[in-house]
């Protein structure tokens, strides 16, 4: 039944695309490729916040090739609050010649094509790039998703005796034994995402 809703949900969602040069985003996935991403943005609710920063690498089999990488920049319409400059370090003048919102969105778009998508609390990021997506081409992300979270709490959590799992980024890089770049960069993040994804892919249980 999932799988029917999930089928029914993505007919509904290629019927609303607007540009048909875009229809390779509905593809079937390329074997064991993937496209780790991660966004910065002037707040945590989607729909007043703004990106800021998309970073983005891609994965193929067990390798994260760096040399395949997105980094984009983009111009908010407003000045950036002081609150979250504290928070992703991103200011108004580091920004100010960025891309605009659709052109940066175009790029993301070519660069992860139908590849499955991973991130970290993923939901928001997608939720994110949604918003700007669907003014731009009627459509939300069709992609596959995976959440290195949701990987993490099941290799930890015991069926017979559930307890409470720890999903803090750095905890979960700590206990994977994973080196810390520097935090809130977009490009850093997705990076430190996909050694992630990649660690729990060899890890049977933690």
């Amino acid at each position: 039944m999932m799988q029917f809703w999930d089928n029914y949900k993505k007919k509904r969602n290629r019927q609303r695309l607007k540009d048909e040069s875009y229809a390779y985003l509905f593809d079937p996935p390329p074997d064991e490729e993937y496209i780790c991403f991660d966004c910065e943005t002037t707040g945590l609710n989607p729909k007043k916040a703004e990106i800021l920063s998309i970073g983005a690498v891609k994965i193929k089999g067990n390798r994260i090739l760096t040399s395949e990488k997105l980094e984009l920049f983009i111009r908010p319409s407003e000045s950036i609050d002081p609150a979250s400059i504290k928070v992703h370090l991103i200011r108004h003048c580091d920004v100010e010649n960025g891309l605009s919102p659709e052109d940066a969105l175009l790029e993301f778009l070519k660069f992860i094509g139908s590849r499955r998508l991973v991130g970290y609390y993923l939901e928001f990021d997608v939720a994110m790039v949604n918003k700007y997506l669907h003014k731009l081409l009627g459509i939300t992300l069709p992609h596959e998703q995976i959440d290195v979270s949701g990987i993490f709490y099941d290799k930890k959590q015991d069926a017979l005796n559930p307890s409470h799992v720890d999903l803090r980024f750095d905890v979960i890089m700590e206990e994977l034994g994973l080196p810390t770049l520097g935090k809130h960069d977009a490009f850093n993040d997705a990076l430190m995402t996909a050694m992630i994804f990649l660690k729990l892919q060899r890890t049977p249980k933690l």
